[in-house]
């Protein structure tokens, strides 16, 4: 039996901040992660059902909440970032999903062998669903980093609710990178990466026959999207002893505050010490390319960015960059090796290079078409030998309905893209009888020029972001113990014991 994934309210009328229910950032934030579950749930063969809220004009449900997601308007859309994947659309004007809809019947057709439950907001639709889906016996998995709500209270009151009372499995969703995708280099597994004053401290501490059990607290000097957990449990997987060790964590790609306490490590201090620089390091990283990464996202407004940063980093820090990005919200990367960390597949068009030596772009593109898997996306670069709408139009005849998109370069020397530039293209495709090729655009694109396009109205389908994201500042991040043996302790400015967060959650 296939399984059934059933995506509630993940429309433009919740997540996007034109509209009065706007959700807020939490909603936005799970969007990737939906995106990674429908992808993996869809190679699996499960079947996705999209529950969408729709209402008259004169529903009741407007005696409480402004008026929203009225039937024929544009916030009963699902968001764009979704409307990808195919699925049953099951529209509802009530809490729960099954009562008053066609959700019972789509169930019955599909026999699931068990439910997985995404979408906004945790504490209403969500949670008034898994109710109604328990009620009538099926199995429900809630993914707790696919659901959010405007109320973070309320979502860990029904999170809390969902699995101690309707008997729902809350897991993370199947998207969280595995041990295997990480793999932890000798020189950091040695201490080779360590700062040295750790490494004697280790064999102090060795020599000295001392081992206490010690707590450990990492917070942060800044604020962003946390990302480097998963690489950090990888590697603490790898030296923490099973029997006497615990870790507390955020989850990757949460939210973090300010000098809030992301993580805590409680286990023999000989088995961690050494790794503080690495875990340190990851955090400081990757957080600061997902922030950055999350920061375009925002800016584009449901329209997808790709991250194209890779050449601007050293390659041993590509993969690790390019992940981030996606857990920043990125759709998508360049690169073989950070793909594979996003459990997707590499995005790219065709460069220079290539048209340069054929000596025409059609001809080029032509050859791309030839000798590349049916399933990758024809994206033509036009700017190499004419200008933009021409060779645009050019590109599109010979191709025909093959051509997906064409990508937007211009080189600064030539005043960069722009939005005129942009409108010019598809006007020009449009009157050749293109209207359907898309319009990629990229070369120094930042949240502010993204921002400009967006407000501008200019037609980008798609936003391809390098070196903004590729070189972010790392966002510091500091480690402290604050328990041995169980008893508090501090180093001065610092506040002996346990700093309490309610969101960390037990991943170790």
């Amino acid at each position: 039996m296939a399984n059934a994934v059933l995506v509630i309210d993940m429309l433009r009328g919740f997540l996007d901040e034109r509209f009065p229910l706007y959700c807020g950032q939490s909603a936005r934030n799970i969007i990737p992660n939906v995106r990674r579950l429908l992808q993996e749930e869809t190679d699996r063969g499960s079947v996705i059902i999209f529950s969408c809220d729709n209402h008259t004009p004169d529903d009741p449900e407007f005696e409480m909440f402004p008026p929203h997601c009225i039937i024929g308007t544009e916030e009963t859309e699902i968001t764009p970032e979704l409307a990808e994947f195919e699925g049953a659309i099951v529209p509802t004007s009530h809490y729960s999903g099954f009562y008053d809809s066609t959700l019972d019947e789509k169930l019955a057709e599909i026999s699931p062998q068990k439910i997985i439950v995404c979408g906004v907001c945790t504490d209403i639709c969500v949670m008034h669903t898994v109710a109604d889906a328990r009620n009538r016996g099926y199995v429900v998995e809630v993914p707790v980093d696919c659901v959010a709500s405007f109320d973070e209270d309320a979502h860990r009151f029904a999170l809390n609710h969902m699995e101690s009372v309707l008997g729902v499995t809350l897991i993370r969703s199947s998207s969280e990178v595995s041990d295997s995708r990480f793999e932890i280099p000798e020189s950091v597994l040695s201490g080779e990466t360590a700062d040295i004053y750790f490494v004697r401290t280790h064999e102090i501490l060795a020599k000295e026959g001392f081992n206490p059990v010690a707590t450990m607290e990492i917070f942060s000097r800044g604020e962003g999207i946390l990302c480097g957990i998963n690489e950090v449990m990888t590697l603490l997987k790898k030296v923490l002893p099973t029997d006497n060790s615990e870790v507390w964590a955020l989850y990757e790609g949460d939210t973090f505050q300010r000098k809030e306490v992301v993580m805590r490590i409680t286990a023999p201090l000989q088995s961690f010490v050494i790794y503080e620089t690495a875990y340190l390091g990851m955090l400081a990283s990757c957080s600061a390319w997902a922030t950055a990464a999350r920061e375009c996202v925002d800016a584009a407004q449901g329209i997808p960015v790709l991250s194209f940063g890779a050449r601007h980093i050293h390659p041993a820090s590509a993969g690790a960059m390019e992940y981030a990005a996606t857990i920043g919200g990125c759709m998508g990367c360049a690169s073989t090796v950070g793909a594979k960390l996003a459990g997707t597949d590499p995005i790219g068009t065709i460069p220079h290079a290539l048209i340069l030596v054929m000596g025409d772009t059609a001809k080029a593109t032509l050859a791309f078409d030839k000798h590349m898997p049916g399933e990758i996306p024809r994206v033509a670069l036009v700017d190499t030998f004419r200008d933009e709408p021409e060779e645009s139009v050019i590109v599109a005849r010979e191709m025909g309905s093959k051509l997906r998109a064409v990508r937007l370069d211009t080189p600064s020397e030539l005043g960069g893209v722009t939005v005129e530039l942009v409108k010019e293209t598809q006007t020009k495709l449009d009157e050749a009888g293109f209207k359907d090729v898309e319009i990629y655009v990229s070369g120094g694109m930042n949240p502010e020029r993204i921002g400009h396009f967006v407000e501008s109205n200019a037609p980008v389908d798609t936003f391809a972001v390098g070196s903004y994201i590729s070189g972010a500042r790392p966002i510091d991040f500091t480690a402290d113990i604050h328990e041995i043996e169980g008893k508090p302790i501090a180093k001065r400015g610092r506040t002996p014991g346990i700093t309490p967060n309610p969101r960390l959650k037990r991943v170790i």
